[in-house]
C-alpha cells in the first residue's frame, strides 16, 4: 500500500525546506525578526546593554552607507558578467575627486563629483576588461594599486600649499551636508517645534526585544545624512531597475547568457560598458560619502570598505535587499569596534556561539555532518572565549568586522547562484 498525505499538510521533509519554498520577502523578514531577537537574549546574557542601543544602530547606518554604494557597484558590474575586484579602487578616485569639488563648490559638487572620478575608473575597467579581453582579476587589481598613486600625484600638484591642504590631504570642504531627524519618531522638528521621540523613550527603557526594536528604528530615523539617505534609497531603485525595466532584463541577460542577448539584439557591449560605468560610479559616491563625512579626502581613508562591499554582494547572492544585510551586519561589527568598546564585542563571542549551534542542526537535517561538526567546534571555541575572559584583546577587538566578514562568508557560501557568465571572456559570435 502506498503511504498518502493529506493534501495541504507538508512532511516533515519540506518543512525543512519551508524557506526555500516560501515567497521572496518572508526570508528576510524572518531572519531580521529572529536576529534582533537573538541580539536581545544575547544582550541581557553578557550584560550588554549597549550592544543593541540606538546609539549603536545610528553609527552602524552610518558606516554601512560607504559599503552599500560599493556593494550596489559590484552589483552592476558583475550582473553584466564583469568582475569588479577594483571597487577600493574606484572609491579611492571618488574621494579624491570629492575632496577637490567639496573643497571649491560644496558637499552637493562633491556627491556630482565622486561620482564622476569612480566613473572613470570603470570606464577603464570596462575598457580592459570588454575591449581588450584582460582578465578580470588582474585588471581590478591595476585599478586598485594604480588609484592610490594617481590620487598621490593629484594631491601633490593639486592641493600642497593651498590653505590646509598636503600631499596626503584636500583643503577643508566648504559647508557641510544636511540631516535629518523623523518628528515624532525620534523627535525630529516639524515646523520649529521639536517633536517628542518615542523610539528614544522605548530604547532607554531596555525591555526585552521591544527596546532592540526601538534602538533599531532609531538607526533609521535619527540624524540621517542625505547622503546615508540616498544610500539607502538606492537599495530598492536597484532591484526595481534590474528586476522590473526592460534596460534592466537586458542587462542581467548579458551577465547570464551573453550568446543569446546578441541573438535577440541586445548590444552586449555597449550595455557591459554602461553597467561597468554605473559600477564605478556608486563605488564612486562611496568615497565621496567619506570624504563629507570628515570634510576633506585624506589618503587611505577608504581603508578597505571596497572589499567589504564585494563581500556583502557575495553574501547577499548577488541582489540588492541581501548585499544591504550584509552591508548593515558588517558596520554593525565596525560600529561596535570604533564607538563603544570592549564589553559588547565579549558579547559578539557568546553570538556567536549560538548562532553556530543553531547552524550545526540545520546542518545536521540536512544530513551534512562534516560541515555541522565544524560549526560545532567553532562555537566551542567562541563560547569558551567569552567564559574564560572578561576583556577583549585590543587586537581582536581591531580585528572583530574583518572576522565577521569572513566567517559569514564561509556559511554564506553553501548557496551562492552567481550570475553564469561572471568572469568568462565573451567575443561577438561566440555561442557560449
Amino acid at each position: 500500500m502506498t503511504a498518502t498525505t493529506a493534501p495541504g499538510r507538508r512532511t516533515p521533509q519540506s518543512m525543512i525546506g519551508f524557506l526555500d519554498d516560501s515567497p521572496p520577502y518572508v526570508r528576510p523578514i524572518l531572519f531580521a525578526v529572529g536576529g534582533l531577537a537573538l541580539l536581545s537574549i544575547v544582550r541581557i546574557l553578557a550584560g550588554a546593554p549597549d550592544l543593541t542601543a540606538g546609539d549603536t544602530f545610528i553609527a552602524a547606518i552610518g558606516a554601512m552607507s560607504p559599503i552599500v554604494f560599493a556593494a550596489l557597484g559590484g552589483l552592476f558590474a558583475e550582473r553584466v558578467g564583469v568582475v569588479n575586484i577594483g571597487l577600493e579602487g574606484m572609491m579611492i578616485l571618488g574621494t579624491w575627486f570629492a575632496g577637490y569639488a567639496g573643497w571649491h563648490w560644496g558637499p552637493w559638487a562633491a556627491v556630482v563629483a565622486g561620482a564622476v572620478g569612480g566613473a572613470l575608473g570603470g570606464l577603464l575597467l570596462a575598457l580592459a576588461t570588454v575591449t581588450f579581453g584582460v582578465d578580470h582579476i588582474v585588471a581590478g587589481i591595476a585599478i586598485n594599486l594604480l588609484a592610490p598613486g594617481v590620487c598621490r600625484f593629484l594631491a601633490s600638484a593639486v592641493f600642497v600649499g593651498h590653505e590646509d591642504g598636503t600631499i596626503t590631504q584636500s583643503p577643508t570642504m566648504s559647508g557641510t551636508i544636511s540631516r535629518f531627524t523623523f518628528p515624532f519618531l525620534a523627535g525630529g522638528s516639524l515646523f520649529g517645534w521639536k517633536t517628542p521621540d518615542t523610539l528614544g523613550w522605548l530604547d532607554e527603557k531596555r525591555w526585552f526585544f521591544l527596546s532592540d526594536v526601538a534602538g533599531l528604528g532609531r538607526g533609521f530615523t535619527t540624524s540621517l545624512a542625505f547622503t546615508t539617505i540616498l544610500a539607502l534609497a538606492l537599495v530598492p531603485l536597484s532591484a526595481y531597475f534590474l528586476w522590473r525595466t526592460p534596460f534592466g532584463l537586458r542587462l542581467r541577460s548579458i551577465g547570464e547568457k551573453p550568446s543569446a542577448a546578441d541573438s535577440l539584439g541586445v548590444a552586449v557591449y555597449r550595455i557591459k560598458y554602461i553597467g561597468v560605468t554605473i559600477s564605478g560610479a556608486l563605488a564612486g559616491l562611496g568615497g565621496a560619502w567619506l570624504a563629507i563625512d570628515v570634510r576633506a579626502y585624506n589618503e587611505n581613508q577608504v581603508a578597505g570598505r571596497g572589499f567589504q562591499g564585494l563581500a556583502a554582494l557575495i553574501f547577499g547572492n548577488w541582489r540588492p535587499a541581501g548585499l544591504a544585510a550584509g552591508a548593515g551586519l558588517f558596520a554593525f561589527a565596525q560600529s561596535l569596534t570604533q564607538r563603544i568598546g570592549t564589553a559588547p564585542v565579549r558579547a559578539l563571542f557568546l553570538l556567536a556561539a549560538l548562532v553556530t549551534v543553531g547552524l550545526a542542526i540545520v546542518l545536521i537535517t540536512r544530513r551534512r555532518v562534516p560541515q555541522a561538526i565544524g560549526a560545532l567546534v567553532m562555537g566551542g571555541l567562541a563560547f569558551v572565549y567569552y567564559l574564560s575572559t572578561k576583556t577583549v584583546n585590543n587586537q581582536i577587538v581591531f580585528i572583530t568586522p574583518y572576522l565577521v566578514t569572513l566567517l559569514v562568508l564561509a556559511f554564506a557560501s553553501q548557496h551562492l547562484r552567481p550570475p553564469a557568465a561572471e568572469g568568462k571572456p565573451w567575443r561577438k559570435g561566440d555561442i557560449t
